[in-house]
């Protein structure tokens, strides 16, 4: 099982973890590090480390809410020490909800990312994209 580091400014990261544990229930290898305002980028970095200590497979999937983030910034200087981590930035529930339960089936965390990727693009979305997708099949449906 790829183990998951979420981790964001403020308090997102355990906000996301706190709406997964009420979706799905607690997970096991899900760690989340929160960036608060008023801790430093060292400490951030201290917390990442901790939480790679914590992973039981050295194959790991770091989620980040922004891209150039200090939480992205950071967890990319720690890629460059130690092979198996791989760094997403973009946090949606979509993500999670696929990733909780296909990481079993990642040959690698770098798998992981790539379906991390594709699955969080998939998961933004409108409403009225949606109805213009279910008119468009209900409309070809009806011409068949």
């Amino acid at each position: 099982m790829i183990s998951l580091i979420l981790s964001g400014h403020g308090h997102i990261a355990s906000g996301l973890n706190e709406a997964i544990t009420q979706v799905f229930g607690a997970q096991p290898e899900l760690f989340v590090v929160d960036f608060p305002e008023g801790i430093g980028t060292e400490q951030l970095e201290r917390d990442l480390r901790a939480a790679l200590a914590r992973c039981a497979n050295p194959q790991v999937l770091i989620v980040t809410d922004l891209l150039g983030g200090s939480p992205f910034r950071t967890a990319a200087r720690l890629v460059q020490e130690r092979p198996g981590i791989e760094v997403v930035a973009g946090m949606n529930l979509a993500l999670f909800a696929d990733m909780l339960f296909e990481r079993d089936d990642c040959a690698s965390a770098a798998e992981c990312r790539q379906r991390a990727v594709e699955t969080g693009r998939a998961g933004i979305t409108s409403l009225a994209e949606q109805l213009a997708k279910k008119r468009q099949h209900s409309e070809m449906a009806d011409g068949l």
